[in-house]
Parts: C-alpha cells; sequence; structure tokens
C-alpha cells in the first residue's frame, strides 16, 4: 500500500447495466462528478454520450472512503457508459477502453432487463471478464424483495461467464455500503500489464470544443481530444497523426488524410500531465481548429506518433462468433451465418461503420465499409445485424485480420 500515488489513474473502470439503474448516480458518488454534462443529457435525465472522471480509494483505519481520508490506496478512471438500447454503440465504444467493469442492476427491477443482457454479452466480447456486480438501489424495496431479486441476479449470471461475480448490494443514492464496494474493487480490480515500450497508441472515445459560445476568436482554445493509450508513451511536445483523419469529396470520389497535431498538454481529469501512458483516461489538448473536433467528431480514430500508424482499411476482414440466439424486441432469434451482400453494422475498436458483406463462410468474413477503419492484427469486432423496427442487435464479435 502507498500514499505516493501516480498523478494519472492505472487502470479504467466502466461503470455499465440498463438505463435508469443508477450508474451516473455511483459516478457521482465516487467522483463527486456529475458526467451527464450535455444538454440533451439533462433534458432527458439519461447518459447519450461517454462520461469519464477519476477517483481514489482510501482507508481510515477499516473503512473505505472516497474523500482522501487515511491512506490512499489507488486511483481509478471511470468511464460512464449509457443504459439505453438507442445508444449501445457508444457503450461498446466505450468497453475499449474499459480493463474491468461494475455492472449495476436495479433491486426495484425484475432481473434481467435487456439491456443487463446486452452489457453483460458485450463485456464478454470485449474481453473484460474482471467484474463486479451491483445489486443497487436497494433502499426502495424491502428485505424479502432484496432478497428476491438477488436470487434473480444469481441465476441470471449462472449461465454467463459471470457466474462467480461477487455481488455487493448497495444504495448509490444515499451512499450505503459503499465501504464494502471500495474494498471488493481494491481487492478483485488488479493494475494490467502495460505495454509501456512500444510505440504509442491512443485510442479516441471522445473529442471536444471546448469554447464557449460567443467567445472572442482571438482567445479560442484547440480542439480536445479525450482517451486512453494501449500502449506506449506520449509527451507534451510531440508529434502526433490522427487517422483515418479528415473525410474529403472531390469529384464524387471520397477520400481520408490524416489530422496532424502537437501535443499542447495533456490532464488527467484535472490534474496537469508530463507525459502519460496506458491506463486512465486522458485529455490531449491540441491547437487543431475546434471545428474538428466538437460533438465527438473524432470519436472512434486512432492516434499515434507520426508515421506510425497504418493506413486505415475499406475491406474488413475478421473471423466471425456468433451468438447461438438473440433477444430482438420480444422474440428470441436464432442467429443464422453471415451472408454474401448482408448489411451489417460494426464497432471496431472505438469506431462504428457500416457495410456490405462480399465474401463469407464460417473462417472469414469480408466487409466492404461504407466508413474506412483502424484495424490492427486481432482486433475485437463487434458484428450487429438488423432485426425487425429496423433496429441493430448485436450477433456476435470477431478478430481482425491485417
Amino acid at each position: 500500500m502507498t500514499t505516493n500515488l501516480p498523478i494519472q489513474p492505472t487502470i479504467n473502470m466502466g461503470i455499465v447495466g440498463h438505463v435508469d439503474h443508477g450508474k451516473t448516480t455511483l459516478t457521482k458518488l465516487l467522483s463527486g462528478k456529475w458526467t451527464d454534462t450535455h444538454s440533451e443529457e439533462k433534458k432527458r435525465g439519461i447518459t447519450i454520450k461517454l462520461g469519464y472522471t477519476n477517483f481514489t480509494i482510501s482507508k481510515d483505519n477499516s473503512n473505505f472512503n472516497v474523500k482522501n481520508k487515511g491512506e490512499l490506496l489507488r486511483r481509478l478512471s471511470i468511464v460512464d457508459a449509457p443504459g439505453h438500447e438507442s445508444f449501445m454503440a457508444t457503450m461498446i465504444s466505450g468497453a475499449a477502453v474499459m480493463d474491468c467493469a461494475l455492472l449495476l442492476v436495479a433491486a426495484n427491477e425484475k432481473c434481467p432487463q435487456p439491456q443487463t443482457i446486452e452489457h453483460l454479452k458485450t463485456l464478454e466480447i470485449s474481453g473484460i471478464n474482471n467484474i463486479i456486480v451491483i445489486q443497487n438501489k436497494i433502499d426502495l424495496v424491502t428485505k424479502e424483495e432484496a432478497l428476491d431479486n438477488y436470487k434473480q441476479i444469481k441465476e441470471f449470471l449462472s449461465t454467463t461467464f459471470a457466474k462467480d461475480a461477487p455481488i455487493i448490494p448497495l444504495s448509490a443514492q444515499h451512499g450505503a455500503n459503499i465501504s464494502a464496494l471500495l474494498e471488493m474493487i481494491n481487492e478483485k480490480f488488479d493494475d494490467p500489464k502495460r505495454d509501456t515500450k512500444s510505440t504509442s497508441r491512443i485510442h479516441l472515445v471522445r473529442s471536444f470544443d471546448i469554447n464557449k459560445p460567443g467567445s472572442s476568436f482571438t482567445k479560442l482554445k484547440g480542439g480536445v481530444l479525450g482517451g486512453s493509450l494501449k500502449q506506449g508513451e506520449l509527451k507534451v511536445g510531440e508529434e502526433i497523426e490522427i487517422r483515418p483523419g479528415l473525410m474529403k469529396k472531390s469529384q464524387g470520389q471520397i477520400s481520408y488524410t490524416p489530422i496532424f497535431a502537437k501535443v499542447e498538454g495533456l490532464m488527467s481529469d484535472k490534474d496537469k500531465l508530463d507525459s502519460a501512458g496506458p491506463g486512465g483516461s486522458i485529455a490531449i489538448m491540441t491547437k487543431l481548429d475546434p471545428s474538428l473536433t466538437k460533438t465527438d467528431a473524432l470519436v472512434g480514430q486512432i492516434a499515434g506518433p507520426v508515421g506510425t500508424l497504418n493506413e486505415p482499411t475499406e475491406l474488413l476482414k475478421f473471423k466471425p462468433e456468433l451468438f447461438e440466439k438473440v433477444l430482438a424486441s420480444t422474440q428470441e432469434h436464432t442467429i443464422k451465418d453471415i451472408y454474401k451482400g448482408e448489411p451489417l453494422m460494426m464497432i471496431v475498436n472505438s469506431m462504428t461503420t457500416v457495410g456490405i458483406v462480399s465474401a463469407a463462410n464460417s473462417k472469414e468474413v469480408q466487409v466492404k465499409l461504407k466508413k474506412p477503419v483502424m484495424a490492427f492484427q486481432d482486433d475485437k469486432v463487434v458484428i450487429f445485424r438488423r432485426f425487425e423496427g429496423n433496429k441493430w442487435r448485436i450477433i456476435g464479435c470477431g478478430s481482425a485480420n491485417e
């Protein structure tokens, strides 16, 4: 244990679950920060974009806390993901930078809810096997109802990879049992082994224009990139490129050119960094035209030192691993093989794209993409198929072939 913690958190912890099960409230309890800051989020009362912030676990005598009382133990980053089915693609993009996750289940609703199922599947296919299940909103039910809901959670988990995951009862609204949760996080979520020697590669999951409307052009600040390093180290002053980059149309043809920028500053939440490594989420300050970064325009792109990234691909190749069945609306569907000519939606790392299958068999699927992606060997591909009501549903995953 140490009281000299690094400024940048060492691990990214996702908070996922069905809509309105308390994810953003729990984020506020842990970090003191309300991550629903977008105007539409405030109006609708749900998370739409990824929220991220940091928190520190401390221990005072036998009690664990987030108030920096006693011995400082860990500093973690939170990725707060949307729960509504309309924003599943955003949640999956966030999974690309998660190392572990808290799965929230509301005690006052039957378990499992639709997005509880989808979020757990997403964690599994994203390789996020280290999870803690939180039975939230226990303040809204009786003891008997809480025990019945606990049995529902156990039954649901029994046929999944998370069958042995710990279940922590909690009231995020009132902070009840927070010490037990923090103790479990500290015990179960070990820091992953990191590759700090390879060339840096940054997955962008947010991008911002931080200027207020009406700001004078003489005081405008450059665009900000938000993401996490998968490998390597990034330093202030370093020149980077962003790919696939900027889309251009010329004589009816669409092409993409890389975006070049200088790292003007690095932040971990509110703390300044001279350099950043793999681990917690970071913000990268640049002098890019903020119109390029506003409203998450660069989400899904990959950044790295100039000249180190491969070319984006418009023909995605992957080995498919399909589910047996999937729930769409109120019906359960048996998943049939992917076929030539089928439209698919895919998420590669944190980039969402669509395309038409040009070749397919059990060993490899090839998809001609509408928007190119950065795909490295063995990168995870999440696959969606369109069902009734024109809604996309996850049908499996794949491993990219370069």
